[in-house]
């Protein structure tokens, strides 16, 4: 995908409602002063674990766009100035999380695969109806060993839950063995938002 064309897509993005930080914020004092007045201490510390938690998903998404943002211009990913963010599983999860990843899945799938370059798996098809993905081990970890195979499964799970939440199961063949391929479910079902998983920040 040409510079442009990233560019083009992220434009066409469903664009965000306009949010104010100041009522944003008092919003959300007001819904743990409600929970406070309901008499339930264990509601209330939920509500401000789940707030906590929140932020620092964001904070920790803001603080990668920011360091991605000043890499050197060196040191970037040439010919596309948005590749950086959106081959970041961080940044990828909050962007398709809100429906704001400018990519296809096709290619979504394929940033996931690339990066678990340990395992070298092919796509063979994706099931619509069912959300699942068939792979096919080419090799490297899958060597047709049932432990490989599994952390072969492991990686992709990992990847995909960041890149494309809409695979919700993932089937690996190892190269070279027939019968039925290891069936993983990673996710609640297409288009469900929790299906896209926070990813720990990477170290810069």
């Amino acid at each position: 995908m040409s510079a442009g064309t990233t560019i083009e897509a992220a434009k066409a993005a469903k664009a965000a409602p306009a949010v104010d930080a100041v009522r944003t914020g008092q919003r959300i004092e007001d819904v743990l002063d409600r929970l406070a007045t309901t008499g339930d201490p264990a509601a209330r510390a939920a509500a401000e674990e789940l707030v906590q938690a929140l932020m620092d998903f964001y904070g920790a998404g803001l603080a990668r766009m920011l360091h991605l943002l000043s890499t050197p211009v060196g040191r970037r990913t040439p010919g596309d100035p948005l590749a950086g963010l959106l081959g970041d599983e961080l940044v990828a999860s909050l962007l398709v999380l809100h429906d704001l990843h400018p990519e296809d899945r096709t290619t979504r799938i394929t940033r996931a695969l690339d990066s678990v370059r340990d395992h070298e798996l092919d796509v063979v098809d994706f099931d619509e109806e069912t959300g699942t993905l068939r792979l096919r081990a080419a090799g490297g970890g899958g060597c047709g060993c049932a432990a490989s195979g599994t952390t072969a499964q492991q990686a992709a799970e990992g990847a995909l839950a960041c890149f494309a939440p809409e695979v919700t199961a993932v089937e690996v063949q190892a190269a070279g063995r027939s019968g039925e391929p290891t069936l993983l479910q990673i996710g609640t079902g297409p288009g469900t938002r929790t299906a896209a998983a926070p990813a720990p920040a990477k170290a810069p």
